[in-house]
């Protein structure tokens, strides 16, 4: 879930990578648990990771690290050439 999520986001799909980072989120660390390992309140993340939200990279990156340090889970990233044909 985590994947398909930041997959949505770096393909520009931001309201669907938005939605499927919170399932994960509120799956595993939950919002609350969140909110203080990123000295924010717990609607803070609940408004970025909303269907209308729309969460500045060094918001996004905080999340990253906190989910990372949290679960144990290092995400990556690796360019690949895109199909012909493929739009």
């Amino acid at each position: 879930m985590l994947k398909e999520g930041v997959e949505c986001l770096l393909a520009g799909d931001v309201e669907t990578g938005n939605i499927v980072l919170r399932n994960y989120i509120d799956a595993t660390i939950g919002i609350v648990e969140l909110g203080s390992l990123t000295n924010s309140p717990p609607k803070s993340p609940m408004r970025m990771f909303g269907p209308s939200g729309n969460p500045h990279p060094r918001n996004l990156f905080e999340v990253n690290n906190c989910i990372r340090r949290h679960e144990g889970v290092w995400p990556e990233v690796k360019a690949v050439r895109k199909p012909a044909g493929s739009d």
